[in-house]
């Protein structure tokens, strides 16, 4: 089958790995342009298209995914079927309908649960228990298409965001390869979602991982889990960002929500919450990378009695 496979990062580079270990023939890869990254702000090519690159597939960078050039490339292809994985821009009809068997989106939750740019960060954040991959019919409307597959999969305790990425990458690669060999064989039943069962999933920034101290510790823990490592759920401590990581609820004598209670080597960081306290068993201070929280109260970066506000 001749994909053309649309995707930008790492989550989407099993899904191009497992299309060409099954033998599908890709016939380019759209992929965002080359970002700054890093202390030094260089650009960056996106995961995919260093992966791409390294498979030897055709790779298209634009801006944006319009415009007579671009419609003009990707016709050129000749594809059969495109293939959507977290690519980053929302596709126009046009686009969706150049492969004459469709466009299909690989997405990290059991839809119409979680529609939009953050399932595996709601899922958490929430606190679900399962989650899941599926394969979907584009339409113009956000994750509204018929459903091909589905495969459930649990979030395990404590499990960051980060860590179940990885995990729905590799599961969204096996439930791909086996939707297109259904559609292959002609035994592939599409089905309508219900959208009165819709719940979504909003893009995640600075703004929603800031730590909210009076919310209940179990709560904010799972919400540190949930922006767990990018944008990372953070904290003014001293007019500072600091970004926090590795969240256990404790207890603790009560005090203001926000105050450090704990910060020693045998204690570690314990901040009281609203309701129960947090030891934070990482930081990432401004301009430093992220550390065990006991190598930061070691260089006195923090203090017991301070306040994150």
């Amino acid at each position: 089958m001749r994909i053309l496979f649309w995707g930008t990062p790492d989550f989407a580079v099993p899904s191009l790995r497992a299309l060409d270990d099954e033998g599908h023939e890709v016939v380019g890869v759209v992929t965002q342009p080359d970002r700054p990254a890093g202390r030094g702000r260089r650009l960056t090519p996106s995961p995919v298209r260093e992966a791409a690159e390294a498979m030897g597939f055709p790779v298209l960078t634009p801006e944006r995914p319009r415009g007579d050039d671009f419609m003009a490339e990707i016709r050129a292809l000749a594809p059969e079927l495109s293939v959507v994985v977290a690519y980053g821009h929302i596709l126009r009809r046009e686009v969706l309908d150049v492969p004459p068997l469709g466009s299909f989106n690989v997405h990290a939750s059991l839809l119409p649960a979680l529609r939009g740019a953050a399932p595996i960060n709601w899922a958490i954040a929430r606190g679900l228990d399962i989650t899941g991959v599926t394969i979907m019919r584009m339409v113009e409307a956000m994750d509204a298409g018929p459903l091909l597959h589905r495969i459930a999969e649990p979030i395990l305790p404590d499990e960051t965001a980060s860590e179940l990425s990885l995990r729905l990458s590799e599961l969204g690669a096996e439930a791909l390869v086996e939707a297109l060999a259904l559609l292959a064989a002609g035994q592939a039943q599409e089905e309508e979602q219900d959208h009165a069962l819709a719940t979504f999933a909003p893009k995640v920034g600075r703004e929603v991982a800031r730590l909210d101290w009076p919310r209940p510790a179990v709560e904010l823990a799972r919400h540190i889990r949930g922006m767990d490592d990018v944008p990372g759920a953070w904290s003014e401590l001293e007019g500072a960002p600091i970004k926090l990581f590795r969240p256990r609820v404790v207890e603790t004598a009560p005090a203001p929500a926000g105050t450090v209670v704990t910060a020693d080597a045998a204690g570690g960081l314990v901040v009281a919450t609203g309701e129960g306290a947090l030891s934070l068993g990482e930081v990432q201070p401004p301009g430093r990378r992220r550390m065990d929280a006991e190598d930061w109260i070691r260089g006195r970066g923090v203090r017991a009695g301070q306040r994150f506000v």
